[in-house]
């Protein structure tokens, strides 16, 4: 089992260490380096068996002591160009050297990749590094680094535990081609390690399969697609005369079907489960393994490749964006958040343990990637939000372009303070702002949650006129949602909305809709939009979760001051978050 890597001058890494376990989960953001360092692992598993069948057991020259290794041999790392495999493109330095006479000449000195890897088998522990020196655009060197008292001459010898240690990657499903032609074993991991997962399924099947139906691993397999999805797999059937591999599956009903017609979340699991049986005793790595699968799924799936991976001998370091994947793997395994460094999320006391274990350890991981909250009663509230400041061309759409933003459905703050101390037990310079609806009790303050309200009863009253709703029906809508009514025909309509609900409020009792007290969404805004579009013999096309467009319709100098103020503030508490850097 691999316990730890290492990885300096690769790609976007400098300088990371990674702590690993039995079941590994990466997460992060996208392009934040998760892929990088299945790469890294990958690059170092070719590396290791390169020198071993090259210098396994020899002693290392003092000169060329490194193995060439070409680009093309990167099967899970496909690159056009060695070079890319450094950070920055950069592959060399070149200093100016005082000479005895004083004379400064340049040196040139090679910027080397290093990935040092360290495990464990049969109970002795064990370090492996390499490093990797640029030699061309097709090629680079390897080689083990010096022994560390310093020796010019002697380079370390890698461990004899390496030679058993086995990397396989994979890639999430890329569908499914409609003919697979039978492949080689090393051409089906070239397909896998330049994400070709469509044309290596069957294949992948037809290998567990052989060299009869009888084999184990094809029966577990079986079983586990049948509990799965209640579904008979079909053994893979190879027709020589074409040179195609085929494969079906039964249904209940009996009816058989070619593995084309199912779906992608079917085909995704079969490939991952294929995947593991195809490769027992061996270091997984697995790159959004959750892809495709809806969320009782991912659950059920995680659980299962867990279970096979035991069984198998097998060690499991995945990439994964997913919620439920992030909170299982928090509760059970080692988990990884790449915000920053890299670095585990651990268990940080009983208290914080049992506030994330209730909050869920995907909202920690949101927490230290932005390090700022913001509360709201839903999405349109932030839609609305980000029209308003659009409009102002204000610096708090920067903001809220991407903010870790909680829903509080129910406008009570203690739901909203509730979830946000939890965070701060894990987190301690989290900050947050929650703005709710016109309330009819008293706000906390002095706290690192600033809580606001509305002045007006909610947030649809600041775009509640007549002139946003005539604005509406007459600006162009690139759907044609109108049709063929003309613009006059529209503003009739509106018009004649507005006041056959006008008046039904006043039968009602209820305050005028443009009254800051009433509930402008609910009360006015809805029945308005209802009856125009019944007006015009149209559906209702405009709904509460749409009324941002409204908002957007709001002109600059007419939007309310104390819109400007919520923007101020929440620039204000966003400006001081403190987002994971080290």
């Amino acid at each position: 089992m691999l316990t730890r890597l290492i990885v300096r001058n690769f790609k976007r890494f400098t300088d990371v260490d990674i702590e690993l376990g039995k079941v590994v989960v990466l997460i992060g953001p996208n392009n934040s380096g998760k892929t990088t360092a299945l790469q890294a692992l990958a690059l170092w598993d070719i590396g290791v068996r390169r020198w071993n069948e090259k210098r396994q057991g020899e002693a290392s020259p003092e000169k060329r002591s490194g193995v060439a290794i070409n680009r093309r041999d990167l099967i899970s790392i496909p690159v056009p160009n060695a070079k890319l495999l450094w950070r920055d493109l950069h592959v060399r330095d070149v200093e100016q050297v005082e000479d005895e006479s004083g004379n400064k000449k340049p040196k040139t000195k090679n910027v080397r990749i290093e990935v040092i890897v360290k495990g464990i088998t049969n109970g002795k522990t064990w370090s492996c590094g390499l490093e990797f020196d640029y030699a061309n655009e097709e090629s680079f060197y390897c080689r083990p680094p010096r022994s560390e008292n310093g020796s010019k001459s002697q380079r370390m010898q890698l461990p004899p535990e390496t030679a058993d240690v086995r990397v396989a990657f994979l890639p999430p499903m890329s569908g499914l081609a409609a003919v697979e032609p039978k492949w080689e074993p090393g051409r089906i991991n070239v397909l896998i390690g330049e994400g070709q997962t469509a044309q290596v399924l069957r294949n992948l099947c037809f290998h567990i399969c052989t060299p009869d139906e009888s084999s184990s691993n094809w029966q577990t397999l079986v079983a586990d697609i049948r509990r799965l999805f209640g579904v008979k797999l079909l053994p893979p059937t190879y027709i020589g005369e074409r040179g195609e591999i085929t494969m079906a599956y039964e249904e209940l009903n009996g009816i058989k079907l070619d593995l084309s017609s199912s779906g992608r979340g079917f085909q995704q699991t079969l490939l991952l489960l294929a995947h593991l049986y195809a490769n027992p005793h061996t270091i997984l790595l697995l790159d959004e393994p959750d892809a495709h699968l809806e969320i009782l799924r991912q659950q059920q799936i995680y659980e299962v490749l867990t279970d096979i991976a035991e069984k198998q001998g097998s060690q499991i370091i995945a990439a994964s964006h997913s919620e439920v994947v992030v909170n299982l793997a928090a509760d059970r395994h080692v988990l990884v958040a790449f915000v920053g460094k890299p670095h585990r999320i651990i268990n940080r006391g009983s208290q914080v343990l049992k506030a994330l274990r209730d909050i869920g350890f995907d909202q920690y991981y949101l927490a230290e990637e932005v390090g700022w909250v913001l509360y709201l009663e839903d999405s349109t509230d932030l839609g609305i939000l980000q029209s308003f400041a659009r409009t102002l061309g204000h610096e708090a759409q920067n903001y809220l372009e991407r903010p870790f933003f909680q829903r509080v459905a129910t406008n009570l703050p203690q739901r909203a303070r509730d979830h946000f101390f939890g965070l701060k037990e894990a987190k301690g310079d989290l900050v947050g702002i929650a703005i709710f609806d016109r309330l009819d009790k008293e706000l906390q303050v002095g706290t690192a949650l600033m809580e606001l309200m509305w002045r007006r009863r909610e947030i649809e009253n600041y775009f509640c006129c007549e002139e946003v709703l005539l604005a509406y029906v007459q600006h162009d809508i690139p759907d044609d949602l109108f049709g063929q009514a003309d613009r006059k025909n529209r503003d009739q309509a509106m018009r004649e909305a507005i006041t056959d609900v006008k008046g039904a409020l006043a039968t009602l009792g209820k305050p005028d809709p443009w009254s800051p007290d009433i509930k402008a969404s609910d009360e006015f805004l809805e029945p308005v939009f209802k009856t125009f579009f019944k007006k015009l013999s149209l559906p209702l096309t405009l709904r509460k979760s749409d009324y941002h467009v409204l908002a957007g319709l709001v002109p600059k100098d007419q939007i309310d001051p104390e819109v400007v103020e919520k923007l101020d503030a929440i620039v204000a508490v966003a400006s001081k978050a403190s987002p994971r850097k080290d």
